[in-house]
């Protein structure tokens, strides 16, 4: 099971890679993930190029190479970096949103946690962009400069890259603050909040990204909480101070518990494949930042008590049901896969029909086909890295 995983994902690596990886504007070392397949002429160059979709497509490659560290795929890391920031045209931090960038910090310090490769020299300078950002009053991020919407979708990698960098208790005020707001009464979590002139108005949107983002902050938060107390098992806690970080640790674990929850019940078919309609553009990645989450909740989180090992056992197999289906009904071009939006229905061939200007249907756009988006095909990937770790992890010690 494992090696059959693997090489899917390998497919799938190789699919992107072959069909959308480009140097930026022919410039040596560098690499860049073209937005759709087939391009138009101003795809090929770059003249749209989505800073949070190289994120996302750093963050696979980086997938990739925990699988099987070679050589190669460091390279074509290095060069995805080096790409990134040619084409931002100035600093990493050159970006009005906090969603993309904190997408990239958190892309960027696992590949510096890569043998052989050192943390970027620029990332302490974006993390500290992301950083200054939170609002003074609320310790919240907004969406992008200078505006009054808060949401989940940059306050969640927000949390992780905060946690993963020992800011715990700023983690830990974003997702408190998550969850008196923004938890909807199925337990899921809601969109954000426009801070109106009359008031605050909840966005109430349900999005598989701002499930994932929150079972990612609150797992990080839970893991930092165990490391700065020493905390074995639970069972060994023996001193107040111990028992104090206990206390606050499980309100993130129960979170973590009631969240996979809701997404199994709301968010999901009966057999566990994940089918939220989520077509194409930023909409394409949404269940793949899903998928990457829950295989993290079933890799790391600590299994010390039946109930967590419920949950970690009905995060895999949300994982392992979703991969099966996509994988079921991929296309296959030239012997390399296709990923579907919907994960439940066959994928379609990709065609750029409706972006050239050769027939009045073209020219008007009727025909637009999701699976076309490097954002879809990602999260196909994405999907297939988080099984081969579901799997990979429950492998028996050798």
């Amino acid at each position: 099971m494992i090696e059959k995983w693997a090489h899917r994902a390998d497919l799938a690596e190789t699919a992107i890679n072959e069909r959308h990886a480009a140097r930026l504007w022919g410039l040596p070392r560098t690499n860049l993930a073209v937005v759709s397949w087939p391009p138009t002429a101003k795809e090929k160059v770059f003249v749209h190029w989505h800073y949070w979709w190289q994120a996302h497509y750093l963050d696979c490659l980086v997938d990739a190479a925990w699988r099987n560290n070679t050589k190669i795929r460091r390279r074509r890391i290095a060069d995805t970096v080096t790409g990134i920031r040619l084409r931002n045209l100035g600093p990493l931090a050159k970006n009005r949103y906090y969603d993309d960038k904190a997408w990239l910090a958190l892309a960027m310090a696992r590949a510096g946690e890569l043998k052989s490769l050192k943390p970027h020299k620029r990332l302490p300078a974006l993390q500290s962009n992301i950083i200054s950002g939170l609002d003074p009053h609320l310790g919240v991020l907004p969406w992008r400069e200078g505006e009054t919407f808060l949401n989940v979708p940059s306050n969640g990698p927000g949390a992780i890259m905060m946690a993963r960098m020992g800011k715990i208790e700023q983690a830990c005020q974003v997702v408190d603050w998550i969850y008196d707001n923004l938890v909807d009464d199925r337990g899921l979590i809601m969109d954000g909040i426009r801070m109106r002139m009359d008031g605050p108005e909840i966005v109430r949107h349900i999005h598989p990204y701002c499930q994932g983002v929150v079972l990612g902050a609150c797992l990080e938060i839970v893991l930092a909480l165990r490391e700065r107390a020493g905390i074995g098992k639970l069972e060994d806690i023996e001193s107040v101070y111990e028992a104090e970080r206990v206390e606050e640790m499980m309100r993130f674990v129960t979170r973590i518990r009631g969240l996979v929850q809701a997404v199994a019940s709301h968010q999901a078919t009966p057999a566990g494949v994940l089918n939220a309609r989520t077509g194409d553009g930023d909409g394409g990645l949404f269940k793949g930042i899903l998928v990457r989450y829950l295989a993290d909740v079933a890799v790391r989180l600590p299994g010390d008590s039946p109930a967590n090992r419920a949950t970690k056992k009905l995060a895999a197999r949300l994982v392992a049901a979703s991969a099966e289906a996509a994988w079921e009904h991929r296309l296959e071009v030239d012997g390399l896969p296709i990923f579907g939006t919907d994960w439940t229905a066959d994928a379609r061939l990709p065609h750029n029909y409706g972006f050239g200007s050769t027939s009045l249907s073209e020219r008007v756009g009727l025909v637009r086909v999701d699976e076309r988006d490097l954002s879809v095909q990602l999260s196909g990937w994405m999907l297939l890295e988080a099984v081969a770790r579901v799997f990979r992890h429950d492998a028996p010690a050798t």
